[in-house]
């Protein structure tokens, strides 16, 4: 049975988070290429094909794939105004049935950091997947010296819950992650970090 493909878009104040298209290849390439210092840090190794237009047209293709089998939504940031791609989010990792919780990754260019724009998205995103799909639990992690994703994660109403040991390699090598979700129910819980951000 063929499956009809879904139209994912979700509004904000400022942005239109939609999945990547073919055309996005050169914005996309250019945005990661001028911010590779800022993202390399906290990210997997990028492979020596990772800014290829074929790399692209890979994820590209997985994007529409993971969407017509809901196990993932990964969405685009683009301003407005301009037409301008900001970055990126993903809410990967799906689950349905008794757990009904996903996972949220997310990235933005240096030149657009620190601007509010990643906390309207992962607020947009959450509010998607409470309501649209019915998800109960959005799961986030981030390296613990990531100081500007814990609070951009805490000021968008996630809870602290914990380490997870060699939960990722970043940037060649086992990390541990600190853990943050977002329920559906509840939205206490903080630490001090992003507090005074």
């Amino acid at each position: 049975m063929l499956m009809r493909r879904r139209k994912v878009r979700v509004e904000t104040e400022r942005m239109t988070l939609r999945p990547p298209q073919h055309s996005d290849y050169r914005p996309w390439a250019g945005l990661r290429s001028r911010s590779r210092d800022f993202l390399v840090p906290w990210e997997p190794s990028w492979a020596q094909d990772h800014l290829t237009r074929k790399a692209f047209t890979n994820r590209v293709y997985w994007s529409q794939r993971a969407i017509s089998q809901s196990s993932a939504i990964p969405f685009f940031l683009i301003r407005r105004s301009d037409d301008l791609l900001l970055g990126a989010i993903t809410l990967d990792n799906i689950r349905h049935g008794p757990a009904q919780a996903g996972t949220l990754g997310y990235w933005i260019g240096e030149q657009h950091a620190r601007q509010g724009y990643m906390r309207e998205a992962i607020e947009a995103v959450v509010h998607y997947a409470f309501n649209e799909l019915d998800l109960s639990r959005i799961e986030a992690a981030c390296l613990p010296e990531n100081v500007a994703s814990r609070g951009v994660l805490e000021r968008s109403g996630f809870k602290y819950e914990g380490v997870a040991q060699s939960y990722l390699q970043i940037n060649g090598r086992w990390r541990n992650h600190v853990l943050y979700a977002s329920l559906r129910g509840d939205r206490r819980g903080k630490t001090d970090v992003g507090l005074n951000a």
